[in-house]
């Protein structure tokens, strides 16, 4: 199920699957962790991460780091794809309103806007309470130091973290859903959760990942590129092109070649500014994001999800309307 199938009967079941997904996700969040396919994905690169890094004061060997890194990392991805093929192959003999029923409870798992909503709904409420509740909730979605942030770092780092996350999270899965069925929603999600516990430059938990996970970035890089433009597209919308320009040349300011678009979307978007002491500073003539500002961000990042639920209802009653 893929791309072509919008132009087959296949559409009804392949856009069913994405409204019954997104459904779940707002209706029951992430199914438990012994069940969660990502939570496994994690595990496998937790334990062959050990072992294809090298430990901080260990001698560097770039070119053994980095072929194991790679291999490592294509052994995990094509056992999610081959994983992800066999269900596919399991549903097709079904009715296809049992496929997207089906469908998108597998699909599901690979999205999660429920819970990145909540998790910066929560750093606020810490923020209210004091300062300190609020670096500690924030230090759940960042992995930088947040001891000596201020209150509107803390809400930057928030604000940051949902507009990057609204891309890795919600429509980039969708998008190679759409390329490429579930086998492609498990390679993005897979080469995702790679980047987050391998790309780093340098060290992390004791292991240096400078060769070790260099594959595993680029490869999130090259499959989040056009996810993150589209992104930032739909947050801007429906003004975009008055500010597309603004957008552009803030999103060059990230060191990340696509988390730039839809944080810079973002922070012209709402007019406010998003920055990362000495790493960038986003629309840095806006003002700094106030308590209200976050629910801005969180209105502005719901209706991206609608636009995305409203898509697929849209292909979906076309669907039906030519059978």
């Amino acid at each position: 199920m893929s791309v072509i199938g919008l132009l087959t009967p296949e559409a009804a079941a392949v856009a069913g699957a994405v409204l019954v997904a997104l459904v779940l996700d707002v209706l029951f969040g992430e199914p438990p962790a012994r069940l969660h396919p990502v939570v496994a994905m994690g595990r496998y690169l937790e334990a062959v991460g050990r072992r294809v890094s090298r430990a901080a004061d260990a001698a560097p060997r770039p070119g053994a780091e980095f072929w194991a890194g790679m291999l490592a990392w294509c052994l995990g991805a094509a056992l999610v794809v081959a994983l992800a093929a066999e269900a596919v192959i399991a549903l097709r003999a079904g009715h296809p309103l049992l496929q997207a029923l089906l469908l998108g409870a597998l699909l599901k798992p690979m999205l999660s806007w429920r819970m990145l909503r909540d998790e910066v709904r929560a750093v606020e409420s810490a923020l209210a309470e004091s300062l300190d509740a609020g670096r500690q909730r924030v230090g759940w979605l960042v992995s930088r130091d947040v001891t000596a942030l201020s209150e509107t770092q803390v809400r930057e780092a928030a604000v940051s973290t949902l507009a990057e996350n609204l891309n890795d999270s919600v429509v980039a899965p969708l998008f190679w859903f759409a390329v490429a069925g579930l086998p492609g929603a498990a390679l993005y999600r897979f080469s995702n959760t790679a980047d987050a516990m391998w790309g780093y430059h340098g060290v992390r938990s004791g292991r240096d990942w400078t060769w070790a996970g260099r594959w595993a970035a680029r490869v999130d890089d090259v499959m989040s590129w056009v996810p993150a433009r589209l992104t930032a597209a739909m947050i801007m919308l429906p003004s975009w092109w008055r500010s597309w320009p603004l957008v552009v040349a803030n999103a060059r300011l990230t060191p990340s070649p696509n988390g730039g678009w839809p944080m810079g979307a973002l922070a012209v978007g709402l007019g406010i500014r998003l920055v990362k002491p000495q790493v960038y500073a986003l629309n840095a003539q806006g003002r700094a994001p106030m308590a209200a500002d976050t629910q801005r961000a969180l209105d502005r990042c719901a209706r991206v999800v609608g636009m995305l639920a409203l898509l697929s209802l849209l292909v979906l009653l076309w669907s039906w309307g030519t059978r």
